[in-house]
């Protein structure tokens, strides 16, 4: 059996530069997981002892915060700024770019519908800029009180599935007078998942590394299993079963924007062993 990367997989720009500010700033404290792969974020703890805090109320006065990829809400990033603690914004510039039109979009008297999971960490600080009605949805029949006359800004969360935007987009178009569309899907999830769709089609087995919590990992897995039924998501080799591979040639392998090269590496090496 063969193994295959997918062209486009594992971390992002945006990953990779908060990684970089979390190692530069030793014993520094996150507001929430830096990033959604728990093996990643025991690693900085280890080696330059940074800190995760969920309690923004724990944080105390001339500390060093990272404020992790996905943001904050307005009000938590408000509430560090009069503590006077050091903050090092690691929030992604795709994350920071819808957080702005929401703000903008809700000055013009726009209602914002937001493509994406309420529960999501990244959507619920971006919510926090809608001073507007604001609508977070996953489905068009989710839309509500949409009024002809109504005046719509629609933008998505950065790891969701393109095809599922057009649909509400096109969905609100048909539907409403004023629409206007902003595409804050970012380049990195456009990339890797038409990258899992095409090795999907000619792979016997997918493998998608990424943790179970990663928004986009999940979006990859489930185009894979579009086009191979055999489509597993692991979050280290430790979850891999040898029996998957059985009478498998090729195996494809790719990885969510959360994971390091290291864990990708490790379960190519067991497969191959396989």
């Amino acid at each position: 059996m063969q193994t295959k990367r997918a062209n486009k997989y594992g971390f992002c720009f945006g990953v990779k530069r908060a990684i970089k500010l979390a190692e530069q700033n030793k014993n520094a404290t996150t507001i929430g997981p830096l990033i959604h792969n728990q093996k990643e974020i025991d690693r900085l703890k280890v080696d330059f002892g940074v800190n995760v805090e969920t309690n923004i109320g724990a944080i105390e006065g001339d500390s060093s915060v990272i404020i992790r990829t996905h943001g904050i809400p307005k009000n938590d990033l408000k509430e560090l700024k009069n503590r006077n603690v050091n903050i090092i914004d690691a929030t992604c510039p795709f994350v920071t770019k819808p957080q702005k039109i929401c703000e903008e979009m809700s000055k013009e008297g726009y209602e914002i519908i937001i493509f994406g999971d309420e529960n999501h960490p990244e959507v619920k600080g971006v919510v926090s800029y809608c001073t507007s009605p604001c609508q977070v949805v996953l489905e068009k029949e989710q839309i509500k009180n949409i009024h002809t006359h109504s005046k719509i800004t629609l933008i998505s969360q950065t790891t969701k599935n393109v095809s599922k935007f057009l649909e509400i987009a096109n969905y609100l178009i048909e539907n409403c007078y004023e629409v206007r569309i902003f595409n804050t899907i970012c380049n990195a999830t456009f990339e890797n998942q038409e990258s899992v769709k095409i090795l999907a089609q000619e792979a016997d087995i997918i493998i998608v590394v990424g943790g179970k919590q990663s928004s986009n990992t999940k979006q990859l897995l489930n185009i894979a299993l579009q086009y191979c039924k055999d489509s597993y998501c692991i979050e280290d080799e430790k979850e891999l079963q040898k029996e998957w591979f059985s009478g498998k040639k090729l195996c494809g392998i790719t990885a969510g924007a959360s994971t390091p090269n290291w864990i990708i590496d490790n379960v190519e090496n067991i497969i191959k062993e396989f």
